[in-house]
Protein backbone atom coordinates (compact mmCIF):
# COMPACT_ATOMS: atom_id res chain seq x y z
CA UNK A 1 0.00 0.00 0.00
CA UNK A 2 1.20 3.46 -0.82
CA UNK A 3 1.92 5.66 1.81
CA UNK A 4 0.96 9.32 1.31
CA UNK A 5 2.34 12.35 3.32
CA UNK A 6 1.16 15.92 2.60
CA UNK A 7 4.30 18.18 1.67
CA UNK A 8 4.39 21.82 2.78
CA UNK A 9 6.07 24.07 0.38
CA UNK A 10 8.40 26.73 1.80
CA UNK A 11 7.07 30.50 1.65
CA UNK A 12 10.09 31.22 -0.93
CA UNK A 13 9.52 28.72 -3.29
CA UNK A 14 10.62 29.12 -6.80
CA UNK A 15 7.54 28.60 -8.96
CA UNK A 16 7.47 29.05 -13.21
CA UNK A 17 3.27 29.94 -13.55
CA UNK A 18 3.36 29.30 -17.96
CA UNK A 19 0.14 30.87 -19.51
CA UNK A 20 -1.40 30.72 -22.88
CA UNK A 21 -3.79 33.37 -22.43
CA UNK A 22 -4.09 34.32 -18.77
CA UNK A 23 -6.94 32.04 -18.00
CA UNK A 24 -5.23 31.29 -14.85
CA UNK A 25 -2.61 33.91 -14.07
CA UNK A 26 -4.19 35.70 -11.34
CA UNK A 27 -3.13 32.39 -9.38
CA UNK A 28 -0.02 33.62 -10.16
CA UNK A 29 -0.70 36.46 -8.17
CA UNK A 30 -1.73 34.81 -5.22
CA UNK A 31 1.25 32.35 -5.40
CA UNK A 32 3.18 35.33 -4.97
CA UNK A 33 1.46 36.70 -2.35
CA UNK A 34 1.46 33.46 -0.26
CA UNK A 35 5.43 34.69 -0.44
CA UNK A 36 6.61 32.19 -3.21
CA UNK A 37 9.39 33.43 -5.58
CA UNK A 38 6.85 33.65 -9.06
CA UNK A 39 7.58 34.10 -12.86
CA UNK A 40 5.05 34.68 -15.21
CA UNK A 41 5.21 33.67 -18.98
CA UNK A 42 2.52 34.92 -21.31
CA UNK A 43 2.55 32.80 -24.57
CA UNK A 44 -0.06 34.93 -26.36
CA UNK A 45 1.84 38.28 -27.77
CA UNK A 46 -0.92 40.22 -27.88
CA UNK A 47 -1.10 39.94 -23.87
CA UNK A 48 2.27 40.22 -22.71
CA UNK A 49 1.97 43.60 -21.57
CA UNK A 50 -0.62 42.23 -18.75
CA UNK A 51 0.60 41.90 -15.06
CA UNK A 52 3.59 44.75 -15.68
CA UNK A 53 3.83 45.84 -12.58
CA UNK A 54 2.70 43.33 -10.80
CA UNK A 55 4.23 40.21 -11.07
CA UNK A 56 8.04 39.04 -12.04
CA UNK A 57 7.41 38.27 -16.01
CA UNK A 58 10.10 36.04 -17.89
CA UNK A 59 10.09 36.10 -22.40
CA UNK A 60 11.06 32.37 -22.49
CA UNK A 61 9.77 30.09 -20.04
CA UNK A 62 12.39 27.12 -20.84
CA UNK A 63 15.40 29.31 -19.68
CA UNK A 64 14.05 29.45 -16.24
CA UNK A 65 13.78 25.63 -16.11
CA UNK A 66 17.79 25.81 -14.04
CA UNK A 67 15.85 28.63 -11.90
CA UNK A 68 12.81 26.71 -10.54
CA UNK A 69 14.48 22.98 -10.12
CA UNK A 70 13.10 20.04 -9.00
CA UNK A 71 12.53 21.52 -5.80
CA UNK A 72 10.22 24.58 -7.45
CA UNK A 73 6.81 23.88 -8.96
CA UNK A 74 6.05 24.13 -13.16
CA UNK A 75 2.50 25.37 -13.57
CA UNK A 76 1.01 25.28 -16.87
CA UNK A 77 -2.75 27.24 -17.21
CA UNK A 78 -3.75 25.82 -20.18
CA UNK A 79 -3.54 23.16 -23.30
CA UNK A 80 -1.19 23.47 -26.08
CA UNK A 81 1.98 22.31 -23.95
CA UNK A 82 1.36 18.57 -23.67
CA UNK A 83 4.77 17.77 -25.20
CA UNK A 84 6.77 19.90 -22.61
CA UNK A 85 4.71 18.88 -19.54
CA UNK A 86 5.46 15.01 -20.23
CA UNK A 87 9.31 15.43 -20.87
CA UNK A 88 9.41 17.58 -17.31
CA UNK A 89 7.65 14.61 -15.82
CA UNK A 90 10.00 12.59 -17.09
CA UNK A 91 12.96 14.33 -16.08
CA UNK A 92 11.85 15.15 -12.88
CA UNK A 93 10.27 18.02 -12.56
CA UNK A 94 7.12 18.79 -10.21
CA UNK A 95 4.29 20.24 -13.00
CA UNK A 96 0.41 21.00 -12.83
CA UNK A 97 -1.00 20.26 -16.57
CA UNK A 98 -2.55 17.74 -17.98
CA UNK A 99 -0.21 16.72 -20.66
CA UNK A 100 -0.50 15.50 -24.29
CA UNK A 101 -3.25 12.94 -23.56
CA UNK A 102 -5.01 15.03 -21.01
CA UNK A 103 -5.41 17.96 -23.76
CA UNK A 104 -6.33 15.52 -26.07
CA UNK A 105 -9.69 15.03 -24.15
CA UNK A 106 -10.47 18.80 -24.63
CA UNK A 107 -8.92 19.22 -27.90
CA UNK A 108 -9.94 16.54 -29.65
CA UNK A 109 -13.77 16.46 -28.99
CA UNK A 110 -14.20 13.02 -30.95
CA UNK A 111 -11.64 11.18 -28.98
CA UNK A 112 -13.35 12.43 -25.39
CA UNK A 113 -16.74 11.17 -26.43
CA UNK A 114 -14.90 7.47 -27.25
CA UNK A 115 -13.54 8.15 -23.79
CA UNK A 116 -16.81 8.98 -21.84
CA UNK A 117 -18.51 5.93 -24.26
CA UNK A 118 -16.19 3.37 -23.39
CA UNK A 119 -16.30 4.22 -19.56
CA UNK A 120 -20.55 4.40 -19.86
CA UNK A 121 -20.60 7.72 -19.31
CA UNK A 122 -22.88 8.15 -22.50
CA UNK A 123 -24.47 6.06 -24.88
CA UNK A 124 -24.19 5.70 -28.74
CA UNK A 125 -27.27 7.89 -29.60
CA UNK A 126 -25.45 10.98 -28.64
CA UNK A 127 -22.24 11.84 -31.03
CA UNK A 128 -19.80 14.55 -31.80
CA UNK A 129 -18.82 15.05 -35.33
CA UNK A 130 -15.32 16.54 -36.05
CA UNK A 131 -15.24 18.31 -39.90
CA UNK A 132 -13.76 20.76 -41.52
CA UNK A 133 -16.72 23.32 -42.05
CA UNK A 134 -16.93 23.06 -46.10
CA UNK A 135 -17.57 18.99 -45.19
CA UNK A 136 -19.79 20.45 -42.27
CA UNK A 137 -21.91 22.59 -44.58
CA UNK A 138 -22.15 19.57 -46.59
CA UNK A 139 -22.86 17.67 -43.80
CA UNK A 140 -25.79 19.39 -41.98
CA UNK A 141 -27.36 20.07 -45.69
CA UNK A 142 -27.63 16.21 -46.20
CA UNK A 143 -28.58 15.68 -41.94
CA UNK A 144 -30.75 18.71 -41.21
CA UNK A 145 -31.77 19.46 -37.58
CA UNK A 146 -30.93 21.50 -34.40
CA UNK A 147 -27.17 21.38 -34.72
CA UNK A 148 -24.72 23.39 -32.02
CA UNK A 149 -21.32 24.38 -33.77
CA UNK A 150 -18.15 24.68 -31.95
CA UNK A 151 -14.83 25.54 -33.06
CA UNK A 152 -11.82 23.49 -32.26
CA UNK A 153 -9.69 26.38 -30.34
CA UNK A 154 -10.31 28.99 -27.73
CA UNK A 155 -11.81 31.30 -30.38
CA UNK A 156 -15.35 31.53 -30.03
CA UNK A 157 -16.62 33.70 -32.57
CA UNK A 158 -17.96 30.26 -34.51
CA UNK A 159 -19.98 28.92 -31.69
CA UNK A 160 -23.45 28.70 -32.43
CA UNK A 161 -26.85 26.91 -31.18
CA UNK A 162 -29.32 25.89 -34.00
CA UNK A 163 -32.71 26.88 -33.14
CA UNK A 164 -34.48 26.16 -37.23
CA UNK A 165 -35.63 22.20 -37.93
CA UNK A 166 -33.82 22.58 -41.71
CA UNK A 167 -30.72 24.08 -40.17
CA UNK A 168 -30.92 27.05 -42.40
CA UNK A 169 -29.94 29.26 -39.56
CA UNK A 170 -26.77 27.02 -38.88
CA UNK A 171 -25.67 26.58 -42.34
CA UNK A 172 -26.06 30.42 -43.00
CA UNK A 173 -23.62 30.92 -39.76
CA UNK A 174 -20.98 28.57 -40.95
CA UNK A 175 -21.12 30.12 -44.51
CA UNK A 176 -20.60 33.27 -43.36
CA UNK A 177 -17.84 32.30 -41.00
CA UNK A 178 -16.18 29.88 -43.96
CA UNK A 179 -15.62 33.42 -45.91
CA UNK A 180 -13.51 34.35 -42.91
CA UNK A 181 -11.73 31.13 -41.80
CA UNK A 182 -11.56 29.45 -44.57
CA UNK A 183 -12.68 25.70 -46.33
CA UNK A 184 -10.63 23.98 -43.69
CA UNK A 185 -11.56 25.43 -40.26
CA UNK A 186 -11.89 22.55 -37.66
CA UNK A 187 -15.18 22.47 -36.23
CA UNK A 188 -17.52 19.94 -34.23
CA UNK A 189 -21.05 19.17 -34.24
CA UNK A 190 -23.03 18.11 -31.64
CA UNK A 191 -27.48 17.63 -31.76
CA UNK A 192 -29.28 20.53 -29.54
CA UNK A 193 -30.49 18.52 -26.59
CA UNK A 194 -32.40 20.37 -24.46
CA UNK A 195 -32.67 20.43 -20.62
CA UNK A 196 -30.37 22.46 -17.84
CA UNK A 197 -26.31 22.79 -18.82
CA UNK A 198 -24.47 22.42 -15.51
CA UNK A 199 -20.81 20.93 -15.15
CA UNK A 200 -18.68 18.68 -13.36
CA UNK A 201 -14.65 19.21 -12.09
CA UNK A 202 -12.59 17.97 -9.67
CA UNK A 203 -8.62 17.88 -9.08
CA UNK A 204 -7.07 14.99 -9.71
CA UNK A 205 -2.97 14.44 -8.65
CA UNK A 206 -2.29 11.35 -11.00
CA UNK A 207 -3.54 8.35 -8.61
CA UNK A 208 -6.80 10.30 -6.62
CA UNK A 209 -9.28 12.78 -6.62
CA UNK A 210 -7.64 15.65 -4.67
CA UNK A 211 -10.52 18.07 -3.67
CA UNK A 212 -14.73 17.87 -3.81
CA UNK A 213 -16.51 17.78 -6.59
CA UNK A 214 -16.88 21.06 -8.28
CA UNK A 215 -20.38 21.74 -9.65
CA UNK A 216 -20.21 24.79 -11.66
CA UNK A 217 -22.71 26.84 -13.84
CA UNK A 218 -20.91 28.63 -16.61
CA UNK A 219 -22.70 31.95 -18.47
CA UNK A 220 -21.63 32.24 -22.24
CA UNK A 221 -23.54 34.76 -23.60
CA UNK A 222 -22.88 38.18 -23.77
CA UNK A 223 -26.28 39.99 -22.56
CA UNK A 224 -28.64 39.43 -19.35
CA UNK A 225 -30.72 36.40 -19.76
CA UNK A 226 -28.56 34.70 -22.15
CA UNK A 227 -29.19 36.91 -24.93
CA UNK A 228 -26.52 37.87 -27.55
CA UNK A 229 -23.52 36.37 -28.81
CA UNK A 230 -21.95 33.38 -27.63
CA UNK A 231 -18.61 34.78 -25.67
CA UNK A 232 -16.39 33.39 -23.23
CA UNK A 233 -17.10 33.79 -19.86
CA UNK A 234 -19.44 35.91 -18.28
CA UNK A 235 -20.12 34.57 -15.26
CA UNK A 236 -19.84 31.60 -13.05
CA UNK A 237 -22.04 30.34 -10.02
CA UNK A 238 -20.29 26.99 -8.08
CA UNK A 239 -19.89 25.00 -5.09
CA UNK A 240 -17.92 22.35 -3.77
CA UNK A 241 -20.10 19.42 -3.12
CA UNK A 242 -18.73 16.74 -0.64
CA UNK A 243 -20.97 13.98 -0.95
CA UNK A 244 -19.06 11.41 -3.01
CA UNK A 245 -22.92 9.62 -3.62
CA UNK A 246 -23.86 12.75 -5.69
CA UNK A 247 -25.95 11.83 -8.76
CA UNK A 248 -23.82 14.26 -11.61
CA UNK A 249 -20.22 13.03 -9.45
CA UNK A 250 -20.97 9.43 -9.83
CA UNK A 251 -22.80 9.21 -13.64
CA UNK A 252 -19.56 10.63 -15.18
CA UNK A 253 -16.36 11.75 -13.93
CA UNK A 254 -16.39 8.38 -11.28
CA UNK A 255 -16.70 6.35 -14.19
CA UNK A 256 -13.17 7.74 -15.84
CA UNK A 257 -11.11 7.88 -12.88
CA UNK A 258 -9.38 4.71 -14.10
CA UNK A 259 -8.11 6.69 -17.60
CA UNK A 260 -7.12 9.56 -15.66
CA UNK A 261 -4.60 7.17 -13.54
CA UNK A 262 -3.47 5.27 -16.59
CA UNK A 263 -2.09 8.46 -18.41
CA UNK A 264 -1.48 10.18 -14.97
CA UNK A 265 -3.63 12.85 -15.54
CA UNK A 266 -2.42 15.87 -12.69
CA UNK A 267 -4.30 18.87 -12.76
CA UNK A 268 -8.36 20.40 -12.53
CA UNK A 269 -10.43 18.35 -15.37
CA UNK A 270 -14.24 19.53 -15.71
CA UNK A 271 -17.28 18.11 -17.56
CA UNK A 272 -20.41 20.39 -19.08
CA UNK A 273 -23.18 18.69 -19.45
CA UNK A 274 -26.79 18.74 -20.28
CA UNK A 275 -29.13 16.80 -18.00
CA UNK A 276 -32.90 16.35 -17.97
CA UNK A 277 -35.58 14.62 -16.15
CA UNK A 278 -33.64 10.95 -17.75
CA UNK A 279 -30.30 11.75 -19.29
CA UNK A 280 -27.34 12.99 -19.15
CA UNK A 281 -25.80 14.71 -21.88
CA UNK A 282 -21.44 15.09 -21.56
CA UNK A 283 -20.79 18.20 -24.51
CA UNK A 284 -16.90 18.52 -23.95
CA UNK A 285 -14.07 18.24 -21.06
CA UNK A 286 -11.95 21.23 -19.98
CA UNK A 287 -8.54 19.59 -19.12
CA UNK A 288 -6.82 22.86 -17.68
CA UNK A 289 -7.80 25.83 -15.60
CA UNK A 290 -10.73 27.85 -16.26
CA UNK A 291 -11.84 31.13 -16.73
CA UNK A 292 -13.68 32.22 -14.75
CA UNK A 293 -13.35 28.87 -12.77
CA UNK A 294 -9.79 29.33 -10.83
CA UNK A 295 -11.10 32.62 -9.58
CA UNK A 296 -13.81 31.57 -8.49
CA UNK A 297 -11.87 28.63 -6.58
CA UNK A 298 -9.44 31.08 -5.46
CA UNK A 299 -12.72 32.46 -3.59
CA UNK A 300 -13.64 28.96 -2.47
CA UNK A 301 -10.43 28.01 -0.95
CA UNK A 302 -9.07 28.66 2.34
CA UNK A 303 -5.67 26.23 2.07
CA UNK A 304 -2.72 27.88 0.70
CA UNK A 305 -2.51 27.49 -2.97
CA UNK A 306 1.25 26.58 -2.87
CA UNK A 307 0.76 23.34 -0.62
CA UNK A 308 -2.24 22.52 -2.89
CA UNK A 309 -0.77 22.87 -6.12
CA UNK A 310 2.19 21.07 -4.93
CA UNK A 311 0.74 17.80 -2.93
CA UNK A 312 -1.26 17.93 -6.58
CA UNK A 313 2.06 17.97 -8.32
CA UNK A 314 3.91 15.59 -6.23
CA UNK A 315 0.75 12.83 -6.23
CA UNK A 316 0.23 13.37 -2.56
CA UNK A 317 -2.79 13.58 -0.57
CA UNK A 318 -4.03 17.08 0.70
CA UNK A 319 -6.72 17.75 3.53
CA UNK A 320 -8.25 20.89 1.48
CA UNK A 321 -9.82 23.46 3.39
CA UNK A 322 -12.49 25.71 1.79
CA UNK A 323 -15.94 27.15 2.27
CA UNK A 324 -19.24 26.00 2.17
CA UNK A 325 -21.54 27.73 0.27
CA UNK A 326 -22.62 29.26 -3.16
CA UNK A 327 -19.41 31.25 -4.92
CA UNK A 328 -20.40 33.62 -7.67
CA UNK A 329 -18.47 35.45 -9.95
CA UNK A 330 -18.51 38.53 -12.30
CA UNK A 331 -16.71 39.39 -15.10
CA UNK A 332 -15.86 42.59 -15.96
CA UNK A 333 -15.31 43.55 -19.61
CA UNK A 334 -14.55 46.28 -21.98
CA UNK A 335 -14.27 46.30 -25.62
CA UNK A 336 -13.42 44.13 -27.83
CA UNK A 337 -14.61 41.06 -25.72
CA UNK A 338 -16.40 38.93 -26.78
CA UNK A 339 -15.00 39.23 -29.71
CA UNK A 340 -11.25 38.91 -30.52
CA UNK A 341 -9.33 41.58 -32.90
CA UNK A 342 -5.89 43.35 -33.43
CA UNK A 343 -7.83 46.38 -34.50
CA UNK A 344 -6.51 49.56 -32.06
CA UNK A 345 -9.76 51.81 -32.82
CA UNK A 346 -11.71 49.30 -30.74
CA UNK A 347 -9.38 47.77 -27.91
CA UNK A 348 -10.22 49.44 -24.69
CA UNK A 349 -6.00 49.29 -23.93
CA UNK A 350 -4.44 51.50 -20.90
CA UNK A 351 -7.94 52.69 -19.74
CA UNK A 352 -7.18 53.81 -16.23
CA UNK A 353 -8.60 51.69 -13.96
CA UNK A 354 -10.54 54.11 -10.69
CA UNK A 355 -11.09 52.06 -7.35
CA UNK A 356 -13.64 54.52 -5.27
CA UNK A 357 -13.87 54.24 -2.26
CA UNK A 358 -10.18 52.48 -1.59
CA UNK A 359 -12.52 49.34 -2.49
CA UNK A 360 -9.20 47.58 -3.54
CA UNK A 361 -8.17 47.31 0.17
CA UNK A 362 -9.66 44.72 1.73
CA UNK A 363 -11.18 43.45 -0.93
CA UNK A 364 -8.30 41.50 -2.54
CA UNK A 365 -9.57 37.97 -2.17
CA UNK A 366 -12.78 38.86 -4.06
CA UNK A 367 -10.98 41.21 -7.20
CA UNK A 368 -9.39 38.69 -10.07
CA UNK A 369 -6.79 40.41 -12.29
CA UNK A 370 -6.94 39.14 -15.89
CA UNK A 371 -6.15 42.05 -18.31
CA UNK A 372 -4.48 44.82 -15.77
CA UNK A 373 -1.06 46.23 -15.51
CA UNK A 374 0.38 48.33 -13.02
CA UNK A 375 2.42 51.50 -14.06
CA UNK A 376 3.70 53.74 -11.20
CA UNK A 377 0.16 54.31 -8.91
CA UNK A 378 -2.19 53.72 -11.32
CA UNK A 379 -3.96 50.32 -12.77
CA UNK A 380 -4.59 50.31 -16.55
CA UNK A 381 -6.56 47.67 -18.76
CA UNK A 382 -4.04 45.94 -20.94
CA UNK A 383 -4.17 43.69 -23.84
CA UNK A 384 -6.71 42.43 -26.55
CA UNK A 385 -9.18 40.00 -25.30
CA UNK A 386 -11.20 42.79 -22.98
CA UNK A 387 -11.49 40.73 -19.84
CA UNK A 388 -10.46 43.13 -16.75
CA UNK A 389 -11.39 41.54 -13.70
CA UNK A 390 -13.28 38.76 -12.43
CA UNK A 391 -15.33 39.83 -9.10
CA UNK A 392 -16.53 36.66 -6.44
CA UNK A 393 -18.28 36.39 -3.41
CA UNK A 394 -19.35 33.37 -1.34
CA UNK A 395 -22.49 32.91 1.03
CA UNK A 396 -24.72 30.07 2.12
CA UNK A 397 -27.27 32.96 0.09
CA UNK A 398 -26.78 33.11 -3.51
CA UNK A 399 -28.61 36.51 -3.10
CA UNK A 400 -26.09 37.74 -0.39
CA UNK A 401 -23.47 36.77 -2.50
CA UNK A 402 -24.36 38.28 -6.04
CA UNK A 403 -25.31 41.41 -3.61
CA UNK A 404 -21.69 41.91 -2.16
CA UNK A 405 -20.18 41.46 -5.69
CA UNK A 406 -22.34 44.44 -6.98
CA UNK A 407 -21.44 46.62 -4.21
CA UNK A 408 -17.91 45.91 -5.22
CA UNK A 409 -18.17 46.63 -9.02
CA UNK A 410 -20.53 49.90 -8.15
CA UNK A 411 -16.78 51.27 -6.60
CA UNK A 412 -14.97 50.27 -10.00
CA UNK A 413 -15.01 52.68 -13.18
CA UNK A 414 -13.33 52.38 -16.48
CA UNK A 415 -14.17 53.80 -19.58
CA UNK A 416 -16.65 51.36 -21.66
CA UNK A 417 -16.82 48.49 -18.82
CA UNK A 418 -19.53 46.28 -19.00
CA UNK A 419 -21.01 43.58 -17.83
CA UNK A 420 -24.16 41.17 -16.62
CA UNK A 421 -26.20 41.77 -13.82
CA UNK A 422 -27.97 38.22 -13.69
CA UNK A 423 -25.47 35.87 -12.72
CA UNK A 424 -26.87 33.03 -10.69
CA UNK A 425 -30.45 34.06 -11.13
CA UNK A 426 -31.36 32.03 -13.48
CA UNK A 427 -30.51 29.23 -11.34
CA UNK A 428 -32.70 30.64 -8.73
CA UNK A 429 -35.67 31.16 -10.66
CA UNK A 430 -35.96 27.95 -12.59
CA UNK A 431 -32.28 25.42 -12.41
CA UNK A 432 -32.76 24.74 -8.93
CA UNK A 433 -35.98 23.68 -8.58
CA UNK A 434 -35.47 21.28 -11.67
CA UNK A 435 -32.50 20.17 -11.00
CA UNK A 436 -33.54 18.82 -7.51
CA UNK A 437 -36.88 17.40 -8.74
CA UNK A 438 -34.59 15.45 -11.24
CA UNK A 439 -32.38 14.05 -8.72
CA UNK A 440 -29.06 15.68 -9.76
CA UNK A 441 -28.60 18.12 -6.73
Amino acid sequence: MRIFISITAQYNMNILFISGELIGADLARRLMEEGANVKLYIDNIELRNCFDGIINKTLDWRVEIDWVGKEGLIIFDDVGFGKDIDKLRLDGYRVIGAGQEGERLELDRVHGQHILKKYGVVSDEFETISLSIKDAIDFVIKHPDEWVVKQNDHNTALNYIGSLADASDVIAVMNSYRNIFGDDCSISLQKRVRGVEIAIGRFFNGNDWASPSVINFEHKHLCNDDIGPLGGETGTLMWYENNEKNKLYTQTLEKIKPHLIEIGYKGYIDLNCIVNENKIYPLEFTCRFGSSTIETQVEIHNSRWSDFMLNLASGEKFKLEYSEGYAVNVAITVPPFPYRTTDKSIINDNAVIFFKNDVLNGNSKHIHFEGVKKYKDNYLTSGNLGYVFYITSINRDIELSRKYIYQIIDNILISKMFYRTDIATRFIRKDSELLKKWGWI
